[in-house]
């Protein structure tokens, strides 16, 4: 059994620390918001001791290797951050295609599952303005080692932030063939194959030259802070991802919990206005029929891992609002079952329900029919954590980067969930709201 360690120091801003080692491969962060309640953590690791590489050929089951890479339980620290070293990484969507076997497309170069085992890691406690170094190891000389070098990490100067377009500019995926999409799934749950379906659309281009995925994390961080904000940095690929959209998270109790998103406004002009969308975002009757739908279908993903009855819904149709827009979020919770795990309940539940659709299954099958292969798109960053903890993002607002002569090649996609009584436009007008940040932070001038 693994044993922790810990030391602290003084505040030093995340993003600045992340620039250091943002372009070392296995370089992960965790960035939150800096405010509230999902906003109090943010951690960086590197330099993995283990690391797990899934491609749609690999003969093994994934998420029994991900247990194994997390190996046996190990101490936890009390009163300590939420993670304290673990495994960590990326779900891709089309991980999705290992739980229900569909015969989905792989996006080129993204794996299914990326994930490596961290020994110390740094953590930022935005509430008490600490910076706590975690170590693990198989005594104490070890994980106090591996705290110690956490903390070394602190020792560097932070990046100049870019000005600046970062990216010349971005091809949006045709507008007449997304509405005609959404038509055809409206067309699709009339005819009774599904109630409802997430359709996207896609956004392309390259970076600008020495421009680097990191600093369009660090603009979006300056501009558009979001609770669930991650960067992942692998050899040729990086990720960027500003999502305000909690998946799954597990306490070491073995209390669940998951936050979908469904409906959406964007920001209002003046304050009156403000207020206005979001009175006809909470009153809205398509918006919290698109929601209810989805957390039932989430409450029957917890229900497959929950002790049974424990399943409940303690918050329904809130409204949250972020910098460019509003969302009508719902909470579901749960408690595990003897002898359940995170990772079993990351298993049942994958993709996450509130970007598929429901019935889960055909929905998948409409999205195939009508998208390209989604990659790390509406799949999870994650940590899982020794002690049985996990905690887990919605990769939407991201952008997928790939490295290729020189440069980064980059997508990011926005989606809407289509329902009966879908507006092709309506929903068209939707997917660029929830774009808005993304681009505006790549195209903008950084001001």
């Amino acid at each position: 059994m693994q044993v922790a360690a810990q030391l602290r120091t003084a505040w030093r801003e995340p993003l600045g620390i992340l620039s250091a080692y943002a372009e070392e491969p296995w370089t992960l962060a965790f960035l939150s918001g800096g405010g509230g309640p999902r906003g109090r953590w943010s951690y960086l690791a590197r330099r993995p001791e283990a690391t797990l590489w899934i491609g749609a050929d690999h003969p093994r089951d994934p998420f029994q290797a991900l247990a194994e890479l997390l190996g046996p339980p190990g101490e936890t620290l009390p009163n300590g951050p939420p993670f304290q070293g673990g495994v960590a990484g990326l779900c891709a969507y089309e991980l999705g295609d290992r739980v229900e076997a569909l015969g989905l497309e792989r996006r080129p170069g993204w794996p299914d599952l990326a994930a490596a085992r961290y020994r110390a890691v740094l953590c930022f406690d935005h509430e008490k303005r600490q910076v706590i170094g975690i170590g693990r190891g198989a005594d104490e000389i070890e994980a106090e080692d591996a705290a110690y070098e956490a903390m070394t990490w602190l020792q560097v100067p932070p990046r100049a932030t870019r000005r600046g377009p970062l990216c010349p500019g971005l091809e949006a995926s045709d507008p007449a063939t997304y509405e005609a999409a959404v038509a055809e799934v409206v067309g699709r749950i009339a005819a009774g194959e599904i109630f409802q379906a997430n359709i996207a659309r896609t956004w392309s281009g390259r970076l600008g030259e020495a421009v680097s995925p990191f600093d369009v994390l660090a603009r979006l961080a300056r501009t558009s802070a979001a609770p669930f904000a991650a960067y992942l940095r692998l050899d040729r690929l990086a990720l960027v991802s500003n999502s305000p959209e909690r998946f799954l998270q597990a306490s070491p109790d073995g209390t669940v919990e998951t936050r979908p998103i469904k409906g959406t406004r964007p920001r209002g002009a003046t304050p009156a206005e403000d207020l206005a969308l979001v009175r006809e975002l909470s009153a809205s009757a398509k918006d919290r029929a698109e929601n209810l739908m989805i957390v039932d279908l989430m409450r029957n993903d917890l229900a497959r891992t929950a002790w049974a009855g424990s399943v409940e819904v303690p918050e329904l149709w809130a409204v949250e609002t972020y910098a460019n827009v509003h969302h009508l979020v719902s909470t579901v919770r749960g408690r595990l079952a003897p002898g359940r795990t995170a990772l079993d309940l990351l298993r049942a539940a994958f993709p996450p329900g509130s970007i598929t659709g429901a019935p889960k299954v055909q929905a998948m099958k409409t999205i195939a029919a009508l998208e390209p292969p989604r990659g790390p798109y509406c799949g999870s960053l994650f940590w899982a954590g020794a002690d049985g903890a996990l905690d887990s993002s919605v990769l939407i607002r991201t952008l997928a980067c790939v490295r290729r002569d020189g440069g980064w090649e980059v997508e990011a996609r926005a989606g809407a969930g289509i329902v009966a009584d879908s507006d092709p436009r309506a929903e068209r007008l939707e997917t660029e709201a929830k774009i808005a940040a993304l681009v505006a932070a790549l195209t903008g001038d950084g001001a």
